[in-house]
């Protein structure tokens, strides 16, 4: 039982220890100037990877938001028209224009009598 447990223990310990060892060393006899040229190379294929994947997330991206886009207007289309913003004014006869007509112009005479007497009221003066 405790050799299972110990090799458990070597086996969960063994990955994280692997990822502490040292990048690998270029070959011996190489320049200094070489071993810059390499470095500058893995440099310059991990910028082009990191571009590589860029350019995908902004395609996806693109992608995804026209397809919101699409899917939006379907929803939109397919909306039933509110029949109360879709109906015409109704046409009145003209009995009924004059009847309005008459009822603005009586409305509009209280508003200004009642107007006046405000205005009398505010302009009178001190006690």
């Amino acid at each position: 039982m405790t050799r299972i447990v110990l090799a458990f223990a070597v086996l969960a310990f063994a990955g994280p220890a692997l990822a502490q060892t040292p990048p690998p060393v270029p070959p011996a006899g190489l320049s200094t100037f070489d071993r810059h040229q390499i470095q500058a190379d893995q440099h310059r294929q991990r910028m082009d990877q990191l571009r590589n994947q860029s350019d995908q997330r902004q395609a996806l991206t693109n992608q995804l938001r026209l397809e919101g886009d699409i899917a939006r207007q379907r929803v939109e289309q397919s909306r039933q028209p509110d029949p109360y913003t879709s109906n015409p004014p109704a046409i009145r006869s003209p009995e009924e224009e004059r009847a309005a007509r008459a009822a603005a112009t009586e409305h509009q005479r209280r508003t200004a009598r009642d107007v006046g007497q405000i205005d009398s009221w505010l302009d009178r003066g001190p006690n």
